[in-house]
């Protein structure tokens, strides 16, 4: 039997208690009153959007959740992310700290939240060139894929996509695959977005082709960084800037395009496999000869032939 003090004693430590408790809670829901973030509701992700934004997230979530189903059909995986769609004034409070002051610029924080914009912004409009002085054929894919009935353009049709690039990167990291090269990391989720685009949404072809295109076709001239080298040893901190970076995912959605049409959805399947078994560290030729013989020489040529 408990004496008097004891009782003393143990009645304050429950008081104590529940006040903490009570404080957490009322924090909590003040927290999540004053969110600026909207969920949307309804899909197998989680998906958070700035207000004001619902029908543009509502469009990525439902892309994305597509894709969710061809991918657990292909590769038998699916990971468990959450989206974030934001506005220029929520971007600095969710963003990765390196790219908060870069608006517009997709990226996953961390194998489970992903970030992509809600508007049309100045990062997106910096690669487009004057549509005029492009070569004829390059300006008529520009203007079919980005062109609006007002004469301008917005290349939010490509970007719009790119969530599902982000996500591949929680597929590759939740399902245990070795990259074992930063490029094949991008490359591999590139594979994967033009896989889905070409087999199952054929009709964005066009916005997901059109930007890479016009990037690569206007040279390397202007990127003090070009080289698989610099991109493996530049990778970790962003260090070739977000323009620089911008044209090697370029690059590697070209070789995307270029890997699928050489080698057709299998190759997706079977770069799945050798990554989620090869988890042995290998040289840049052994792991070249790999890829050529077990999943495709096309992808073997992207280290192979980079910058030829």
């Amino acid at each position: 039997m408990r004496t008097n003090s004891e009782n003393k004693i143990a009645n304050r430590v429950i008081g104590i208690l529940v006040a903490l408790f009570l404080t957490t809670a009322f924090s909590l829901a003040q927290s999540i009153e004053t969110s600026p973030l909207e969920e949307l509701k309804g899909f197998t992700q989680t998906f958070y959007y700035s207000k004001g934004h619902e029908q543009r997230a509502r469009d990525i979530a439902q892309f994305i959740e597509h894709a969710g189903v061809y991918f657990k059909e292909t590769v038998g995986f699916t990971p468990k992310t959450t989206l974030y769609v934001l506005a220029p004034n929520d971007w600095k409070d969710y963003a990765a700290k390196p790219l908060q002051d870069v608006y517009g610029f997709p990226h996953n924080k961390d194998d489970f939240n992903l970030v992509v914009a809600a508007e049309d912004n100045d990062f997106w409009r910096s690669f487009l060139p004057p549509v005029n002085q492009l070569p004829q054929p390059l300006a008529e894919q520009i203007r079919a894929a980005y062109g609006k009935s007002d004469g301008s353009y917005s290349m939010m049709a490509f970007f719009d996509l790119l969530g599902l690039h982000e996500m591949g990167h929680s597929y590759t990291s939740q399902a245990g695959l070795k990259m074992h090269r930063y490029w094949m990391g991008e490359l591999f989720v590139n594979i994967m977005l033009h896989t889905y685009v070409a087999e199952k949404q054929p009709k964005l072809l066009a916005a997901l082709e059109a930007f890479p295109n016009m990037v690569v076709g206007a040279g390397s001239s202007e990127y003090k960084y070009t080289s698989l080298k610099d991109f493996e040893a530049l990778y970790p901190t962003l260090g070739m800037g977000p323009k620089n970076y911008g044209w090697y995912q370029c690059k590697l959605h070209s070789a995307a395009k270029d890997i699928y049409n050489s080698g057709g959805k299998d190759v997706l399947v079977k770069l799945w496999n050798a990554l989620k078994k090869h988890q042995e560290d290998m040289s840049d030729e052994e792991f070249a000869s790999m890829l050529e013989k077990e999943v495709h020489p096309s992808v073997a040529n992207v280290y192979l032939e980079w910058g030829k």
